[in-house]
């Protein structure tokens, strides 16, 4: 186990014809020694190229990557000391499911006896003791991929590497395989860095999470972080299921109090926001932002308050356009002037369509971004007096 660090590191492929695509550009990271990292992002933003960097299959453009103390990515995979889970699984067809999780170990000339007893314990946590003796031609995918993930866990290794790790597997096996998989990561501090497009996965089994998109590091932070203070108008539409609501505003000035003037899809202007004279330490904003600056209001759909009452905090009226009970949840759909809010809330709500709804917006939780770098500039405008 060691540390993972990652130095302005580019990649760039060419082909002949073709311009130069940059896939990974200049990322930067520090990975301490037993924490476990995601690569989260939609298809082609990087993360992958990352990965394959790291262990070695990709070259590096630029920069530099250290296990340790030490460069590798120099070196070919094999001296690198990194364990990797493909997301193709690339197993050995000839060699049984038991010889293709223990390859590694018997490479290394553990004893016969160990070799099996660490093979039986992996197999055990990922549900597939009893395909031990079968070969990988004749499981299905989801059994294959648990022999990928398998093979590169019960490796000792400086850094573990994961391509997608639970991506074929069924819904409530995944939820019971992050929990197993967590715990061993944790309880031998395995360095480890996973690539995923499921944002539960990321947030579920890792320490914190890079998001990417189109080559570029957008954030690197805790799940928290990312939720509660996403760094750029990208983070917050990309993280949260729903995705944080996001409107364009205009700020204005009202009898000495600052407000938002909210935009429509059309560019009119739909209702305004009065908030709160704000405390001391937010004031410093206020006097930054200049009358009518182009913003961004963010909102998260699960901090809008349902039915809030007069004078506790701003609020909205609009037409109930969706509701949907998941089981724990109901996720609503409410128009307010032609703006569209998503709405999450813990409780069933027997509401027929076309209802009025009174919708309360705690100003410790607007979001504002700046429309043009898209960057946060606040999250959370706290009254003066400290109140909700």
């Amino acid at each position: 186990m060691a540390s993972l660090k990652l130095e302005e590191v580019t990649k760039i492929y060419r082909r002949r014809r073709q311009p130069p695509v940059r896939a990974v550009d200049t990322l930067s990271m520090e990975i301490a020694d037993g924490e476990i990292v995601a690569l989260l992002g939609s298809s082609g933003c990087g993360k992958t190229s990352s990965l394959r960097m790291i262990a070695g299959f990709e070259s590096v453009t630029e920069g530099a990557i250290l296990i340790g103390e030490r460069p590798v990515h120099r070196l070919p995979p094999a001296q690198r000391g990194v364990a990797m889970a493909f997301e193709a699984y690339a197993l050995y067809p000839p060699l049984r499911v038991a010889d293709n999780i223990g390859f590694s170990l018997l490479r290394e000339r553990h004893p016969r006896q160990e070799i099996e007893r660490q093979v039986r314990a992996i197999a055990e946590m990922l549900e597939i003791e009893d395909i031990l003796e079968r070969y990988p031609p004749n499981i299905s995918a989801g059994q294959q991929q648990r022999v990928s993930l398998a093979r590169a866990l019960v490796r000792r290794a400086a850094v573990h590497l994961l391509d997608e790790p639970m991506s074929q597997l069924e819904p409530q096996l995944r939820a019971v395989l992050r929990t197993r998989i967590k715990e061993f990561l944790i309880e031998r501090s395995l360095t480890t860095v996973f690539v995923t497009h499921d944002q539960n996965e990321a947030v579920a089994l890792a320490d914190r999470v890079a998001v990417m998109e189109q080559g570029v590091l957008q954030q690197f932070g805790t799940p928290a972080e990312l939720k509660n203070r996403p760094a750029n108008l990208f983070v917050a539409s990309f993280i949260g299921e729903p995705a944080m609501n996001l409107f364009p505003a205009r700020l204005f000035r009202a009898e000495g109090r600052i407000g938002l003037a909210v935009e429509n899809e059309a560019g009119q202007e739909a209702f305004r926001l009065e908030l709160p004279p704000l405390a001391p330490e937010a004031q410093s904003l206020e006097r930054e932002l200049r009358e009518g600056r182009t913003l961004h209001l963010g909102l998260r759909p699960h901090r809008i308050v349902v039915g809030a009452r007069e004078g506790e905090m701003p609020r909205l009226k609009g037409r109930l356009i969706s509701n949907q009970w998941l089981g724990d949840q109901s996720h609503l759909g409410v128009l307010v002037d032609d703006c569209l809010l998503f709405v999450v809330t813990d409780r069933s709500l027997d509401l027929p369509l076309e209802s009025e709804v009174t919708l309360g917006l705690p100003p410790a939780c607007l979001h504002l971004f700046d429309s043009e770098s898209g960057k946060a500039l606040a999250h959370g405008l706290q009254p003066a007096g400290g109140g909700v």
